[in-house]
């Protein structure tokens, strides 16, 4: 139960909001309207926009996605990446959660709860596939989380996803798929295409967060460029992830509307996988006794997925009409209001499950 002392803080953190900041969640369903009424009312809006396209990267998620996080990858303390590594099993947990249960949790609630649609099964099967290197940096800073630990696990994220993504979809689709009864999909993704979109979406913003930090920090000081700079800047992240959601749902606005029953389909395991990784997650880095920072930052981490290389690779693979394509851009439309969801739960947790010191109340 919270206390008075929470309840005041609570108070005290949402007064300090801006009105983008406190209606976030609003701006985001107004975001997923207006995407899914212009694809639905300009159904040619999907093939334009498949057009500005290069290989696996669409400019203008790209550009939404870069303006996104720079200011988050900005705001970060470069020196202080070290620091990831020194809780070994903090570390090991996040690898184990993205890398191996992540996967496998999506591969199996996608076989059980859409057996007869194979389609979406192999699209949100490559939702789970592709770990979060992107949007995670904003529900981390919604929740308080650790910025240098997220920036630090987004970078490792990022290299084990050109290392090892294009090898899992084949696992995933060409192996382990037959095992289970169904046609294996030949996954012709390079680790190159695969690196290419990593870079464009994660590597631009995180060299010119670095760049920006070190020369403004030189010429005007750390204290100018936290308090004036960042402030300054930190609103280009909302606006362009409402930018980035209303570009997304545009592809399949159409069809999001034609089919809703194929949409709960889809959305159902989809959910699910959210919800458990998040609290599974949360639990055993709070039995580690991990700080609430890192343990937010994991959580969300392990909970998060890059739904837009998700939906690059299916539209590679499969096409922009796609049943598997339809699949992956439903990812973005569940993610997006249930990890807002999560963000409040985590920050719930803070305040009953930690004290103001960041350690765990059995700790203290």
């Amino acid at each position: 139960m919270m206390n008075k002392t929470d309840i005041t803080t609570s108070n005290n953190i949402s007064s300090k909001l801006s009105i983008l900041d406190r209606y976030l969640t609003l701006w985001i369903f107004l975001a997923i309207i207006t995407g899914v009424s212009i694809g639905y009312l300009f159904p040619s809006t999907a093939v334009l926009l498949d057009k500005m396209s290069i290989g696996t990267t669409n400019i203008p998620i790209a550009i939404g996605l870069i303006l996104m996080m720079y200011p988050p990858l900005s705001r970060v303390k470069y020196e202080q990446l070290p620091k990831i590594f020194r809780n070994i099993r903090l570390l090991l947990l996040s690898l184990l959660m993205n890398w191996i249960i992540g996967p496998l949790v999506m591969f199996l609630l996608a076989i059980l709860l859409l057996p007869d649609q194979t389609g979406y099964m192999t699209g949100v099967i490559l939702v789970g596939l592709a770990r979060c290197i992107a949007m995670v940096l904003v529900w981390n800073h919604l929740a308080d989380g650790d910025p240098e630990y997220a920036a630090g696990l987004v970078a490792l994220n990022a290299i084990f996803q050109v290392l090892f993504y294009s090898i899992y979809a084949y696992v995933f689709l060409s192996l382990l798929l037959p095992i289970f009864g169904y046609r294996g999909t030949l996954v012709n993704i390079t680790i190159a295409e695969i690196a290419k979109t990593v870079f464009i979406y994660l590597g631009i913003p995180f060299v010119a967060g670095i760049v920006t930090r070190y020369y403004l920090i030189r010429i005007k000081g750390t204290d100018w460029y936290h308090n004036i700079f960042i402030p300054k800047i930190s609103y280009i992240t909302l606006i362009s992830l409402l930018f980035t959601i209303v570009i997304m749902f545009s592809f399949k606005g159409e069809y999001i509307i034609r089919i809703p029953i194929d949409v709960i389909r889809v959305a159902i395991p989809l959910t699910l996988y959210f919800i458990v990784m998040f609290l599974i997650t949360f639990y055993l880095a709070k039995k580690i006794m991990a700080p609430y920072p890192q343990t937010a930052t994991v959580s969300l981490t392990a909970a998060s997925n890059d739904f837009e290389l998700a939906i690059a690779v299916a539209i590679a693979i499969f096409g922009i009409a796609s049943k598997e394509a339809f699949a992956t851009v439903i990812g973005p439309l569940i993610e997006v209001p249930v990890l807002l969801g999560l963000v409040k739960t985590s920050l719930y947790f803070k305040q009953t499950l930690f004290d103001n010191n960041n350690l765990t109340v059995e700790e203290k």
